[in-house]
């Protein structure tokens, strides 16, 4: 009995991925975020999850997460929205984000196969510093309230109140969390078969709208 949990926004230009603009538009970066958040859906739906949540900061959700309860993202800073959504659980509760596309579902089976009675808490590092996942035994915004959220240590300082609260915490590879352009080419040469990969590439070619010169 395990919830499976993506926290997203809504892709619309100028509101998801500003840092790849430039050298992609503000129309591309939406489009590229998109890409990611459905190959990061595509990715859960081999999962055995008995609950599907969005944790959706907007008006639309994407198509690919058809089956999902719409769970409303709180008001406040992103340490308050992911504690709410934790609040929201009950039993193995896994959250995951939107920004690392190249997340495949062999990485979370060993939560839906092998979480013991000695792991109280799975956690991913991203190599911004942050974190893609966390997956608590027995779910509580109190462990991530307060939390400094998009900091260079964050994923740290995470996992140490983790710790400090005596859970038991097992880690999973870190992932790259797409921020700039350099971070997208990396995690498009990792998953290259992924709609992420193929959405940027078509972004990336050269324009041949003025024809030949």
């Amino acid at each position: 009995m395990t919830t499976i949990v993506v926290i997203a926004k809504e892709c619309l230009p100028g509101r998801v991925k500003t840092r790849l603009h430039p050298p992609l538009s503000l129309v591309q970066a939406a489009e590229l975020a998109a890409a990611s958040l459905d190959d990061t859906l595509g990715a859960l739906a081999a999962l055995p999850a008995t609950r599907r949540i969005l944790a959706f900061d907007g008006d639309i959700p994407p198509l690919a997460a058809a089956g999902y309860e719409v769970l409303p993202q709180v008001e406040g800073t992103l340490d308050l929205r992911l504690a709410a959504v934790f609040d929201a659980c009950t039993g193995p509760t896994v959250l995951v984000g939107m920004d690392t596309p190249q997340l495949t579902s062999s990485l979370l089976e060993p939560l839906f196969t092998d979480w013991t009675d000695d792991v109280d808490a799975w956690f991913g590092f991203a190599n911004d510093g942050g974190f893609w996942t966390l997956a608590l035994n027995e779910p509580t915004g109190d462990l991530i309230r307060g939390v400094p959220m998009s900091q260079s240590d964050t994923g740290t300082i995470q996992l140490q109140r983790l710790t400090d609260a005596g859970l038991r915490v097992s880690l999973l590879p870190t992932l790259t969390d797409v921020d700039t352009i350099d971070d997208a080419q990396r995690v498009a040469a990792i998953a290259p078969d992924g709609g992420f990969a193929r959405t940027l590439a078509a972004m990336m070619e050269p324009s041949t709208q003025d024809g030949p010169r």
